[in-house]
């Protein structure tokens, strides 16, 4: 029963959370980021929220988890005031690499293709 019920407060936090990222923070290295997933343990006392971005570059990669980081207590403090749960998650953010991965493989299949 409480998987059910971690899956709609994933969802919720999801939600808010991009919400958040568009309306009140202003941090340029935090634009442009797309949250792709959440998973909430079991006691809904932390969240892992999976984004993902458009920079190639390293150093563009960990400005932008820089400022995911310098932004966690405000976004914490948003997501608390909207959801009414009874103790707020603890945020951790993790830069999702399926997207890069998938790009990687399309690249192969093409390549695959034109020496075909």
């Amino acid at each position: 029963m409480p998987k059910f019920r971690a899956g709609r407060v994933a969802q919720e936090i999801q939600k808010e959370v991009n919400d958040i990222l568009q309306k009140k923070i202003r941090d340029p290295r935090v634009e442009g980021i797309t949250i792709t997933d959440v998973e909430v343990t079991g006691d809904l006392q932390q969240a892992k929220i999976f984004y993902s971005t458009l920079a190639k570059t390293e150093e563009d990669q960990e400005t932008t988890q820089a400022g995911l980081e310098k932004a966690k207590g405000l976004i914490r403090k948003e997501v608390g005031s909207r959801l009414s749960l009874y103790k707020t998650p603890e945020l951790f953010f993790e830069r999702d690499q399926s997207i890069a991965y998938g790009s990687h493989i399309d690249e192969l299949l093409k390549k695959l293709n034109e020496t075909e």
